[in-house]
């Protein structure tokens, strides 16, 4: 039997007001290429379908084309709801989707039995047993008292996860024994890598649970919300198939993938990568490299590249920040676009204070001396400085006469 693991669809994305829906629907015409050519038996999507817990009816009609694609071929569809989902509203269709083949778990039931999902043969034999997981929160695993520390509360979560898997198996084991099983999960362990795009509700760093305590029963562990690809230190293979998508710059040079497991090769996974249908850049370095880097561009995908500029200078310039405005609202580029742009000075000075010995006080000073004081810290020509200065000389008035006619 063939399983795909995939995760952290998130559908209804926005990267920087950029809508990626265009970017799931070729994904999604690539996955269920994969299904049919890798003659898939089970598709795992472990949570994170959506981007936000109410998402948008273009987002939700984007999900029924892609389930009603992948359901074209003769493959079990499980997907689980993540930290980003509404359990309600991913379980609204359930029956509907159940008669389709497609089994929802949004959140966690109140009989755990119905997180197991026996997967059977042509002959009506189960051969496979999946404990479908969703993300599990705070009301899920615990019951808050007063009296409790922080440490206290945290160590809650953790047995919560690690019993919540424990009576999985247990039931699994029961109701089907000597069948191999596999365990979703939707959460943060210890010892991961993050990416910026990742926004955890619910536990921290400090609550990472240790994979150890997933136990050693299931065949393997399905994981989603870590968006970076990568295997977690567990008793059995355990892994983040990622996010398909990059979903900020900072997963800009992952290699986005589904994992594929073959159970009559074994529980390890093949990692498939998943082909990059927009490019997103980031340019950095002083104004003349910038522009450079800008023109030499050529790589090209089959969506609108992103990019992000930054600006990187020893001494604090105003001016530069000004070019740099300049230059980005003027970039056109066929296939391209700046979607995120911002200036860091290496000698910038924190505040106006700074510039004076601690024996003066900034409130005794006067404004004309404070801003002489700071553009004496730039290097300007003598026609720039005059400008500046006509400008500053121009506002102060204004204020000052604002500040008359309120009297």
């Amino acid at each position: 039997m063939k399983i795909l693991h995939t995760a952290d669809w998130h559908i209804g994305k926005k990267l920087h007001k950029t809508e990626l829906a265009e970017d799931f629907d070729l994904f999604v015409n690539w996955l269920c290429k994969t299904i049919e050519e890798e003659k898939i038996d089970v598709l795992l999507v472990s949570g994170d379908i959506f981007d936000l817990a109410n998402p948008s009816s273009e987002a939700r009609r984007q999900y029924y084309r892609a389930l009603v694609k992948m359901n074209r071929f003769d493959c079990k569809i499980i997907l689980t709801g993540g930290n980003h989902d509404s359990p309600a509203m991913l379980e609204a269709p359930k029956e509907i989707l159940k008669a389709l083949d497609i089994e929802i778990v949004g959140g966690m039931p109140q009989n755990l039995e119905e997180l197991i999902i026996p997967i059977k043969n042509s002959d009506g034999i189960t051969n496979l047993v999946i404990a479908a997981v969703p993300f599990l929160r705070d009301a899920d695993l615990r019951k808050s008292t007063e009296s409790e520390t922080h440490e206290d509360r945290l160590e809650a979560l953790k047995n919560g996860i690690q019993n919540t898997f424990f009576e999985a198996a247990q039931i699994c084991e029961q109701q089907f024994p000597a069948v191999p099983a596999l365990a979703m999960g939707h959460l943060f362990t210890a010892g991961i890598e993050t990416s910026e795009s990742e926004r955890e509700i619910q536990i921290g760093n400090l609550a990472a649970f240790e994979a150890s305590r997933f136990g050693s029963y299931f065949n393997y562990i399905a994981l989603g919300h870590i968006h970076k690809p990568q295997r977690v230190a567990a008793a059995v293979p355990a892994f983040y198939s990622g996010s398909p998508l990059p979903l900020s710059f900072s997963e800009r040079r992952d290699e986005k993938r589904v994992l594929i497991i073959d159970s009559e090769e074994g529980w390890e996974p093949k990692s498939v990568p998943v082909p990059g249908f927009r490019a997103l850049l980031k340019i950095s370095g002083d104004l003349e490299q910038i522009s450079l880097k800008l023109d030499e561009l050529e790589e090209k995908k089959d969506l609108e590249s992103l990019i992000e500029v930054e600006l990187k200078e020893e001494q604090y310039d105003a001016l530069k920040i000004y070019d740099l405005d300049t230059l980005v609202s003027g970039f056109q580029k066929e296939g391209y676009r700046i979607v995120k742009h911002r200036a860091g000075f290496k000698n910038q000075l924190k505040g106006a204070g700074q510039a004076f010995s601690a024996d003066k006080q900034l409130q005794d000073l006067k404004p004309k001396d404070v801003f002489l004081e700071l553009i004496a810290k730039h290097e300007y020509d003598t026609e720039t400085k005059q400008e500046i200065l006509s400008a500053f000389d121009e506002i102060l008035e204004e204020l000052h006469r604002d500040e008359n006619a309120e009297i």
